[in-house]
């Protein structure tokens, strides 16, 4: 009930933000022109408001995007309101992980440094598909693409943070939707049996191995003693372009909750905060809502499962090259 009032009042937490905080808000008065950024599913929604306000504060941005054109749109209406901006576009299918090492592979032939990376883009409560390397869509995009991702790009980022001693920082966009998926959390010997999908369910495990993948990383970087912090959020309740699956069923749950939602600036207020605010500095393995660190579900919290999905998902990675 508590987190209720908060919301809808807007009450702010311990961070001296709260939910109605936008993500200008909570980047005011930094300068981030030293640092690369990317943003996955940069092109639309709270994507592409991140990469506006990094923008904004100077900061080298890569939109990865799998739709290059509307990617460029963005890009242009960033540089209209900012003619200094410095927006790059790459494409980026996160459902094959063909797509994702050449991303990779491109990225780290440029020779840019990267500060952070941020793991924003996503599905959300399709139809039952298989992704073009066979696994099941929402796991394969919100989770599995990410993982490998950051695999690839993680001795890039904590190169850069070694040589520039500025933390490196990995923010997976997860969901309060990790709450509700199936039972144990992930069907690991059924990840990708239509007989058991529930477009839900699918959903909120994807959003569950977001944090359990943030969770793992940040406890192997703290063991190497790396200067790089892993942090998951939760953005909110947002009508975006991800809800393109349900979209009618949103839009009359919506007029019922009106006052649970966030607008898209509310949304990019979070992955900012935890991205890019000084506060943050050596916080790592927690999950954040509203601009502050709050407790996920037992399960996000179960070190043994996270372990679990790691080496599962290694290995459905390494089948799949």
């Amino acid at each position: 009930m508590a987190s209720i009032f908060s919301l809808v009042t807007g009450k702010r937490g311990p961070s001296g933000y709260g939910s109605a905080s936008t993500a200008e808000e909570v980047t005011e008065g930094i300068d981030a022109s030293n640092l690369t950024v990317i943003v996955t599913g940069g092109a639309s929604g709270i994507g592409a408001e991140t990469a506006r306000v990094f923008a904004l504060r100077r900061a080298h941005v890569i939109i990865a995007a799998r739709n290059v054109e509307p990617a460029n749109d963005t890009k242009k209406i960033i540089i209209k309101s900012n003619p200094t901006a410095r927006v790059d576009i790459m494409k980026l299918d996160l459902s094959s992980l063909k797509s994702v090492r050449a991303f990779a592979d491109n990225f780290l032939a440029t020779g840019l440094p990267l500060n952070i990376l941020i793991n924003n883009a996503g599905v959300m409560f399709c139809p039952f598909q298989l992704s073009v390397d066979g696994f099941e869509m929402q796991f394969a995009t919100n989770h599995l693409g990410h993982f490998y991702l950051t695999n690839l790009l993680l001795e890039n980022i904590k190169r850069t943070a070694k040589e520039t001693g500025i933390e490196g920082r990995i923010v997976n966009l997860s969901s309060i939707a990790h709450l509700h998926t199936y039972e144990g959390g992930i069907l690991f010997d059924q990840i990708d049996n239509k007989a058991r999908y529930n477009d839900r369910m699918a959903y909120g495990q994807s959003k569950l191995a977001n944090i359990l993948h943030a969770r793992e990383l940040s406890r192997r970087l703290k063991e190497e003693g790396a200067n790089v912090t892993v942090n998951s959020v939760h953005p909110g309740v947002i009508m975006t372009n991800l809800m393109r699956h349900s979209f009618p069923m949103m839009k009359v749950i919506q007029v019922f909750t009106y006052l649970l939602w966030k607008n898209v600036q509310q949304g990019a207020a979070t992955t900012c905060y935890v991205s890019l605010h000084p506060s943050i500095k050596g916080v790592t393995g927690k999950y954040f809502d509203d601009c502050n660190e709050v407790k996920p579900s037992i399960l996000a919290s179960d070190e043994k499962l996270a372990k679990r999905l790691w080496d599962f998902s290694d290995k459905l990675v390494k089948s799949a090259e």
